[in-house]
C-alpha cells in the first residue's frame, strides 16, 4: 500500500501479485483509489488477484486462467465473485455445506 503512495507514478506500467494480500477490504478500496489516480496519470497496471473487490475495478479488463489457457472474464463471472457473493448472501448455509454441519 505504501509502495503505491510513495513510489507509484504516472506514465507507468505496473505489475503486481495479489497487492491485497495484506489488506483489509477498507485498505483495499483505499488501494483501488490509489489505482485510479495512477490510472488517470496514464499508468497501467497487470494485477493477479484473488480479491472481489479489485477485480471490480470500472473497464478492467479480466483474464481467467484454467486448463485451456486464459479466457476473457465478465466481473460477476469471476469464481472469486461468485463464492464471495454465495457466501454473503447465506453465509450459514454456506459454512455449513464447508464445515460438514447443519446451517443453523
Amino acid at each position: 500500500f505504501a509502495l503505491m503512495h510513495q513510489r507509484f507514478r504516472g506514465k507507468g506500467l505496473y505489475i503486481l501479485d495479489e497487492p491485497e494480500a495484506a489488506l483489509s477490504p477498507m485498505r483495499q478500496l483505499q488501494l483501488l483509489t490509489r489505482l485510479h489516480e495512477l490510472v488517470k496519470m496514464d499508468s497501467q497496471f497487470v494485477i493477479a488477484t484473488h480479491s472481489p473487490i479489485l477485480l471490480a475495478y470500472p473497464h478492467a479488463r479480466i483474464l481467467s486462467l484454467d486448463e485451456h489457457g486464459f479466457s476473457e472474464t465478465a466481473y460477476r463471472e469471476t469464481e472469486h465473485f461468485r463464492v464471495t457473493r454465495r457466501f454473503f448472501d447465506n453465509p450459514e448455509q454456506t459454512l455449513a455445506r464447508y464445515l460438514g454441519e447443519e446451517a443453523g
